[in-house]
C-alpha cells in the first residue's frame, strides 16, 4: 500500500460548520474505508493548512477518487501527496543512474 498525505482547508461552508468537524472526520474515514483505503491519523493543524491526513491506499487513482468525493462535500479544499518512506526511497535511490 503506497502512503499518501492529504492536507485540507476549510471552505467558508466548512468554517461555518466548524462544530461539525469531528464527526465530518469520522464519516471521512468511513469513505476511506469503503474507498479501500486506510486512514492512519487525521490531524486538525494550525498554519497553512486546516488538517491533515495520513492514508495508504492501493495507488493514485483510489486516493484521488476518495479525495474529489471528500471535496464534493463542499467543506474542504484539499492537496493530496505521494509520500515515500525511508525504504521505499532508498529503492528510488538505488534506481539512480
Amino acid at each position: 500500500m503506497a502512503t499518501y498525505i492529504i492536507l485540507a482547508n476549510f471552505t467558508d461552508k466548512g468554517i461555518h460548520d466548524a462544530k461539525d468537524t469531528i464527526s465530518r472526520g469520522d464519516k471521512f474515514k468511513a469513505m476511506a474505508t469503503n474507498a479501500g483505503v486506510t486512514v492512519k491519523d487525521i490531524y486538525w493543524t494550525i498554519g497553512t493548512f486546516d488538517s491533515v491526513a495520513i492514508c495508504e491506499a492501493p495507488d493514485d487513482e483510489t486516493a484521488t477518487a476518495l479525495a474529489l468525493s471528500v471535496a464534493t462535500r463542499g467543506n474542504v479544499r484539499t492537496q493530496t501527496l505521494r509520500a515515500f518512506s525511508f525504504e521505499e526511497m532508498g529503492r528510488i535511490l538505488n534506481k539512480m543512474v
